[in-house]
């Protein structure tokens, strides 16, 4: 998935990106609300970690603004202030999640897959495509009796391919929903993901099909 987290602290945002790029998860990060509002007129995310006091105000106005522009991006609040008033009041302007800092990782981890849960309903449960069963919490792939452990970033492509079998994705979203703007991405680097799927997939009914100069789709045999 790809993740905003709009922290100015840089020691915590450091130690947030690393743990999520763990996952796999491609993070982009945000110092100031004026760089939070660049980052989601650029690019769709799929969750959003925000800090309330930012160095160019009150995250909520950041808040604010993106729900009235139709963003419906989950966000969790990261912040110190642990007062009931102000949890409330972040909930009601739209945010879904409120952690307190500090935190634990293991806890923010866990309640950012619930939210994504929650957000993709029976695409984040176990899948049947094809001839094999996907289960992205396990991060395996069933193919008859044999099951296979996929790596971060094969089962976010994956993911990706499975909300719209048959759709062709281009190399450039792919690349936009793999990896944060900071990283540095070669142009096989999507192929490498894809070559290394389509041989996770093979025994399967699943064909992982490449476009030239189009994109990649994921088909029945």
């Amino acid at each position: 998935m790809r993740f905003l987290l709009v922290e100015d602290n840089d020691d915590l945002a450091q130690a947030i990106v690393a743990r999520l790029s763990l996952d796999g998860h491609g993070v982009d990060r945000a110092a100031t609300l004026d760089d939070a509002d660049h980052f989601t007129a650029g690019a769709p995310y799929d969750l959003i970690l925000l800090d309330l006091a930012l160095p160019d105000g009150d995250g909520r106005q950041f808040l604010t603004r993106a729900r009235a522009r139709g963003i419906d991006t989950p966000v969790i609040v990261l912040t110190a202030s642990s007062a009931v008033g102000d949890r409330v009041d972040t909930l009601d302007i739209g945010a879904d999640d409120y952690m307190t800092k500090p935190f634990d990782f293991n806890e923010l981890e866990a309640r950012c897959r619930a939210i994504l849960r929650r957000r993709g309903g029976v695409a984040q449960s176990l899948r049947q495509f094809a001839g094999f069963a996907f289960d992205p919490l396990a991060a395996s792939l069933t193919i008859g009796a044999e099951t296979r452990e996929l790596r971060a970033r094969e089962l976010r492509l994956l993911e990706i391919l499975l909300t719209r079998p048959g759709q062709t994705f281009s190399k450039s979203h792919l690349i936009d929903r793999l990896f944060s703007y900071d990283e540095t991405v070669s142009d096989n680097a999507i192929e490498v993901y894809v070559g290394r799927l389509r041989r996770k997939l093979d025994g399967s009914g699943a064909r992982l099909e490449t476009l030239r100069g189009l994109g990649y789709r994921l088909l029945p045999e």
